[in-house]
């Protein structure tokens, strides 16, 4: 007796399109890192990924060599031009709510200082993949996970001072509550509003943990060894470094007088 044989499952079907993964890196007088972070994320081989950087107005020419890495390669690097330098936090409101208006699936948070390690990115698309994970960190507190070898111990000190004061206010629940490595799922950044976000500068970061968290979504963190910046010099502030301290109470308060 013959018996039918199973229809024949679309390629299409069998084989589902890469997810579109764009990496959002705010640029202000990154002339010298920043090829070699686009040459560093080409070489991890990863279907349908894109760099978006936003640049605020360099004066060294970062935003230039921006144009021509896009010009070469207009499937990996696109830019984004804003015309004053007005806070980490608005560069990154802009890049992720472009990347998002254009499609993508999941858009990676990174410095280009060249401080977080490129190599970590498929497995921080894997945890997304395979895990309940609305956001995956790259921590430098978790097992296997380090800071700069070149911080002095005051620095050690601060940093991890800054994120024990950070989780007893709000109480994310993650090693490293203020990493700049993130890669978020579309949907998680589309629920938290991004766009609403009050908090400027390095305090922009946890103010992303602490909505994740308020909706219910879960933040996975994955090690890494965060490196010294190779070329330019720090953005860290007075300024910045006061809304980092003020900011979690402000985020606390506002909770509480929204509450019924």
């Amino acid at each position: 007796m013959n018996v039918p044989a199973e229809p024949t499952q679309p390629a299409a079907d069998r084989n589902p399109p890469s997810p579109r993964v764009v990496v959002v890196t705010p640029t202000y007088n990154e002339r010298e890192n920043l090829p070699i972070l686009a040459d560093r994320l080409a070489d991890l081989g990863i279907e349908n990924l894109q760099l978006l950087v936003v640049d605020d107005n360099s004066p060294d020419g970062t935003g230039e060599v921006a144009d021509q890495l896009a010009e070469k390669h207009p499937d990996r690097v696109a830019v984004l031009h804003r015309t004053e330098k007005n806070g980490l936090g608005r560069a990154y409101v802009a890049g992720i709510s472009r990347a998002l208006d254009e499609g993508a699936d999941v858009v990676i948070q990174m410095d280009a200082d060249l401080s977080h390690p490129t190599e970590v990115v498929p497995e921080m698309l894997r945890l997304l993949r395979d895990t309940d994970a609305g956001v995956v960190l790259g921590s430098r507190y978790v097992a296997g996970g380090s800071a700069a070898g070149e911080w002095a111990w005051y620095r050690r000190l601060l940093s991890a001072w800054a994120n024990a004061y950070v989780n007893v206010i709000l109480r994310l629940h993650v090693k490293d509550a203020t990493a700049g490595f993130k890669a978020w799922k579309a949907d998680t950044l589309r629920s938290i509003d991004v766009a609403t976000i009050r908090s400027n500068g390095y305090a922009f970061q946890v103010e992303m943990n602490y909505r994740a968290v308020r909706q219910g979504f879960k933040i996975t963190e994955t090690p890494i060894r965060f490196s010294e910046r190779n070329e330019g010099q720090s953005k860290m502030t007075l300024a910045v470094q006061l809304e980092s301290a003020l900011m979690p109470w402000r985020l606390l308060f506002s909770r509480r007088a929204s509450r019924p």
